[in-house]
């Protein structure tokens, strides 16, 4: 292990541990559908990786005639009932990377926009105790890209942001992780992902170890105590929220 070893590892969950975008998809156009509008592919694209109750806005706007807590809320039951009934579609190499690192002794966050009763639904099917802290999207202020998430994981674990590494499959999420200091992972999945997004892509998970993990929290400390006050994330997160 290297000096610059990271304190804590911090998962995003729907697209970077578990492949649930298909189910968010199946339920945001079945709500749509029951109010009879349409909700296309791009459509569906372009909430990946927002807080849910952002997202409930496009989904008034394109024509669901619910409060916002509603939307969420039957959302949510459908992805958990598709969880249930199809089982969960991890992401590839993403659980057996979890478990070295618990293996190894490192600390591990999830952050994720979902609400607390989604992701403890998730973790308790991982099938061993992979997680130290859980954040979620009903328990922060502001959502992913604003750095909120990733700063909580941080403080309910005791360390720095910066000494964090970061695994994402979005924007909104890589440039929160950014936002809250964090040395980044990017895996895009639904979504593609620019170079500048994240200290490093990569296309998959799988067959990536801990020494690698570590490999990119090395250089992207060394990196930064190269260029100290240089902005790391290309865009802010006000920038891109909307």
């Amino acid at each position: 292990m290297t000096t610059d070893t990271p304190a804590a590892v911090l998962w995003d969950m729907d697209g970077t541990l578990v492949d649930t975008e298909p189910y968010w998809m199946r339920a945001e156009t079945e709500l749509i559908e029951a109010f009879g509008g349409v909700w296309t592919h791009e459509d569906a694209l372009g909430v990946v990786g927002l807080g849910l109750w952002e997202s409930a806005r496009v989904f008034q706007e394109a024509g669901a005639d619910l409060d916002a807590d509603a939307i969420v809320d039957y959302l949510t039951n459908s992805v958990q009932q598709q969880l249930e009934t199809d089982g969960v579609p991890w992401r590839p190499g993403a659980r057996e990377l979890l478990a070295e690192l618990r293996e190894n002794g490192v600390r591990t966050a999830l952050v994720t926009m979902s609400v607390k009763r989604m992701a403890d639904q998730v973790a308790a099917l991982i099938g061993f105790p992979a997680f130290d802290v859980i954040v979620t999207g009903d328990s922060v202020e502001r959502p992913k890209p604003f750095p909120d998430a990733y700063l909580a994981a941080a403080e309910q674990l005791g360390v720095a942001a910066s000494a964090c590494l970061a695994i994402e499959d979005s924007v909104p999420g890589l440039a929160s992780a950014r936002a809250a200091g964090c040395s980044t992972i990017g895996v895009p999945h639904m979504v593609p992902l620019a170079a500048s997004a994240a200290d490093v892509l990569w296309p998959t998970l799988e067959g990536r170890t801990i020494a690698d993990l570590f490999t990119v929290h090395d250089r992207s400390a060394s990196d930064r105590s190269a260029h100290p006050g240089v902005d790391r994330d290309a865009a802010s997160a006000e920038g891109i929220a909307r």
